[in-house]
């Protein structure tokens, strides 16, 4: 019995010991249960809950590109001031159809540099198609008939600023422009100061006999107004800094005050009407580059732009003078889409920039929704309902929330704990507060769930632009060689292939709908088949113009040809549309 066990024991050791140096020399796959709604085995395994720099973003590209050659690839669009590449990625199958020709879908984050989260929620985009290509039907279908461009930074220069530099959470939005904020003839002499060294702008708070600020005794990471009437503890001396240029201010010269989103095409306002607006529309380069790839791409049927903060998917106009170019229909689609979107993420509100935000002159989402003709969201990512899944009580990211979700399920990690400092101005003083990266920036956990989330609205949103398919197709003999050719086009998604603003301001051309390899005699569009009332193209018979396609809706048409058409074909021709056609040898 001893020597069968001192056996199995040496076997038992041996197997171990092979199965120890498989996993040195390679890991080994261990079956598990996939969860729903997530890749089984991503060829391109990423961490979502964490935010990552230019390089680790430019090797995701690579890689994503690398696994699947025939869905993504990546280019440079343009350079940014500090001559940096701006990256779009496109997804599509490649294999169907000519990519260029599918409705298109533009994505992008990160234009304000502390608004880290967009660039995240774009990129899962990407892998989320790429990932789940193969094992679900919808994506599948997805790629076949749209097409994604997705940049996930358009402000690269300060996104690795707010990342490697010190900075608050609200710094810095700008790019990295400088400019000479204080008019001394000197340009960012005087920047934010990181007393401490840890790599965030916290508070200054000095004590005072007149101070109205007190440290809250449930939180002492956190400050609160003093009653009225009641004696307060502390003076707050805003965020940290020194006075570098002895002017007798502290931090007023920090590099670039300009806003990258105020700086688009579509009723832009000088810089003392529109704060940040700079000297003329199109000053900036990285904006530049984002125009240029929509003028030369004008099957860009539907975009998404990401932001922080609030939980609101907005949607245009910016200025009330703008509410003109909204027609009802237009505002139908909007409302279809926003209203769902409410639906899919928990917390964020579907309103509109100028009723319910405020004014935006020179904005990014009113150059791509009125300049371009199309049906555009912004989304304010991250919002206080996301801590406690309830509304907050307290305000954006002042509230108790946020002192409270620290504490219970980040364990102070969110806060800098107050400590001394000898000021070279205000004396003795004290530093602390919260860090850059939180309140405006997902915690980690929080990032991947509202990344998915964000990510399901932008392919919902897509799935929506048009898809057109044949219905129906007619060949009838009228005698004496002639015939009739009818068809009926079915637009049977939500979006038009133009929006009323697009039809009124001319766009984009009128759908084209042709009829190739037959003697046309005639063209017309039909208006209503029972009573045969129709109106012929004038120009061109052979290639009638449709104005627009509405959503969930067709259109027919019809020609009389001379000789047998049974070898011609039907062609739908939409820029934003698709292009579909139809033999008519099976008609």
């Amino acid at each position: 019995m001893k020597f069968k066990y001192s056996i199995l024991t040496a076997l038992l050791a041996l197997s171990l010991s092979g199965f120890a140096q498989k996993s040195e020399d390679k890991a080994v796959e261990i079956p598990g249960l996939r969860a729903i709604g997530s890749p089984s085995n991503p060829k391109v395994p990423m961490n979502w809950n964490r935010y990552h720099d230019n390089k680790q973003m430019e090797q995701f590209y690579k890689d994503l590109q690398k696994a699947y050659p025939n869905l993504v690839k990546y280019e440079s669009i343009g350079k940014s001031y500090e001559g940096r590449d701006i990256f779009v990625l496109t997804v599509s199958d490649f294999s169907k159809g000519d990519v260029g020709r599918k409705p298109g879908m533009w994505i992008d984050g990160n234009i304000h540099a502390n608004e880290l989260q967009g660039s995240e929620i774009a990129m899962y985009t990407a892998w989320y198609l790429a990932e789940n290509f193969n094992s679900v039907e919808f994506i599948r279908e997805l790629l076949r008939d749209k097409v994604f461009y997705i940049a996930p930074t358009i402000n690269p220069d300060s996104r690795d600023y707010f990342i490697y530099e010190p900075n608050t959470m609200h710094s810095s939005r700008t790019g990295r422009r400088p400019f000479d904020n204080d008019g001394d003839g000197l340009v960012a002499e005087d920047l934010y100061d990181d007393l401490d060294g840890d790599g965030h702008i916290v508070m200054m708070r000095r004590k005072s006999k007149t101070g109205r600020y007190k440290v809250d005794p449930d939180n002492p990471n956190r400050m609160v107004l003093a009653k009225p009437g009641e004696v307060g503890e502390y003076e707050m001396l805003g965020f940290e800094g020194i006075d570098n240029d002895g002017d007798g201010l502290v931090n007023e010269d920090i590099t670039g005050t300009y806003d990258p989103n105020r700086d688009w095409g579509w009723n832009w306002q000088p810089n003392y009407v529109q704060n940040g607006a700079l000297y003329y529309p199109g000053t900036l380069l990285e904006t530049q580059a984002v125009k240029d790839f929509f003028y030369t791409h004008r099957n860009i049927a539907g975009a998404q732009s990401y932001h922080n903060y609030g939980g609101m998917i907005l949607r245009g106009p910016g200025a009330a003078q703008d509410e003109q170019y909204y027609s009802r229909k237009d505002v139908q689609v909007y409302d279809a889409i926003g209203k769902v979107g409410e639906k899919m993420l928990p917390g964020y509100d579907y309103i509109v920039i100028h009723k319910d935000l405020y004014t935006v002159f020179g904005g990014e989402i009113d150059f791509i929704s009125l300049t371009r003709g199309i049906f555009t969201f912004s989304n304010e990512l991250m919002t206080t309902y996301k801590l406690f899944n309830e509304k907050a009580q307290g305000g954006l990211r002042q509230s108790d929330e946020y002192f409270e979700f620290d504490k219970l399920l980040l364990f102070g990690d969110a806060y800098v704990p107050w400590k001394e400092y000898d000021h070279p101005q205000f004396g003795k003083i004290e530093i602390g507060g919260a860090k850059k990266n939180y309140t405006r920036n997902h915690p980690g956990f929080l990032l991947l769930e509202d990344a998915h989330r964000n990510a399901a609205f932008t392919i919902y949103h897509a799935h929506h632009m048009p898809k057109l398919e044949f219905l129906h197709t007619e060949v009838k003999p009228l005698g004496g060689g002639l015939y009739e050719v009818n068809a009926t086009v079915w637009n049977s998604r939500i979006i038009p292939t133009h929006s009323d603003h697009d039809v009124k301001n001319r766009v984009n051309r009128p759908n084209h709908i042709r009829l190739e390899g037959a003697q046309v005699i005639t063209g017309m569009r039909v208006m209503d088949s029972d009573f045969n009332v129709t109106v012929e193209q004038q120009y061109k018979p052979e290639q009638i113009e449709i104005p627009t396609i509405d959503g969930m809706s067709s259109v027919k048409v019809r020609w009389i040809v001379k000789g047998d058409p049974s070898n011609a074909k039907i062609v739908v021709d939409s820029e934003k549309g698709g292009v579909v056609e139809k033999s008519l040898k099976s008609s």
